[in-house]
């Protein structure tokens, strides 16, 4: 019978496999990738034996929780059907990895999918900026996220964003009128974009930009998923900004993650009425963001950031802790890809 550690090739195929069983931001099976390769930890995953760093409790129930979400049959013909869909995956040696990832350590995803320009993703951290923020946005929030949007592709920066309704969505579209570069960064496959009222959106930025997310083709996205996402977002860029934010948006987990990782952190003031004005206000209360007001500001903040290197990253913002919960677990065989 076929076992999972048949099916890499090289360390490459080990981390796409990877990518289909494994979580984002799975911090375990990150410092086991990083401490014995890719292709090792599918064989710890897939054997009975030791495994480095955990004692046999952990072990066992580690193992149990990445066998149990698909079979060694379903993960070949998933593999098959990955590589037809015509989409590019980057691993960390190639040229066009972003390096700012790496900052994440054992946080770092284990391979990112994309669809059209990844040499978007070479360029310096400091190049690219994030804006983030309310999907139920106001005119007013709206109106911020694109003119920042624009000033900012017009400096030559990459708006990095999440594709989603609302502040992400203004981003984009005034990104791609301008003629500037954006890269959207997805909670499921490349080859599904979402949300689906944003699909003709999501062409254009794939056909002008990029698309890129670290779940492989087929992926739908999740509660999990959208939050993993933040540290993708965050750390793809030399500063984040939020642009409008209720008191429990995702778009504060990309601020927190944002200054985990030592980068500038901006928040738009909004009216004080405002349900959207809460989280951006919240941010400079706490002294956790600084003010932006226009494009002049987000360039101070890209200034201020620290080189991908970890050295300065803030560990007073913890990272979330990997959790063995049914509800984190990879999709089912039962889902079609």
């Amino acid at each position: 019978m076929a076992a999972i550690a048949d099916l890499p090739r090289d360390e490459r195929t080990a981390r796409v496999v990877l990518s289909m069983i494994v979580e984002p931001d799975d911090s375990i099976t990150g410092r086991l990738l990083a401490r014995v390769g890719a292709v090792e930890t599918i064989r710890l995953i897939d054997g009975d034996g030791a495994v480095p760093g955990m004692n046999r409790v952990d072990a066992r129930m580690w193992r149990d929780h990445l066998t149990s979400t698909a079979g060694t049959d379903y993960l070949a013909a998933r593999l098959k059907v990955a590589e037809q869909t015509g989409l590019d995956v980057l691993v960390p040696d190639d040229k066009d990895w972003p390096v700012s990832v790496n900052d994440l350590g054992d946080r770092a995803p284990y391979v990112l999918w994309t669809r059209s320009a990844t040499s978007l993703l070479a360029r310096p951290f400091t190049d690219r900026v994030t804006l983030t923020g309310a999907r139920a946005a106001t005119a007013y929030g709206e109106h911020i996220s694109g003119s920042l949007s624009r000033d900012l592709a017009a400096r030559r920066s990459v708006i990095v964003a999440g594709g989603a309704y609302g502040i992400e969505g203004a981003a984009h579209r005034a990104a791609l009128a301008a003629g500037g570069e954006t890269i959207a960064v997805l909670a499921g496959g490349v080859d599904r974009p979402y949300p689906a009222g944003h699909r003709e959106l999501l062409d254009r930025v794939g056909d002008a930009g990029l698309l890129v997310s670290e779940l492989p083709p087929g992926a739908t996205p999740t509660r999990q998923r959208f939050l993993a996402r933040g540290r993708i977002m965050a750390a793809l860029s030399g500063a984040s900004v939020v642009v409008e934010a209720g008191a429990r948006s995702g778009s504060l987990n990309v601020a927190a993650e944002t200054r985990r990782l030592g980068r500038g952190v901006g928040a738009v003031p909004g009216p004080i009425t405002s349900v959207t004005s809460v989280g951006p206000h919240r941010l400079l209360q706490e002294g956790k963001a600084q003010i932006v007001t226009d494009a002049s500001d987000v360039a101070r903040l890209l200034g201020a950031g620290t080189s991908p290197s970890g050295a300065h990253m803030d560990h007073s913002v913890p990272a979330r802790e990997f959790s063995y919960r049914p509800t984190h677990g990879a999709e089912p065989p039962s889902r079609s890809i």
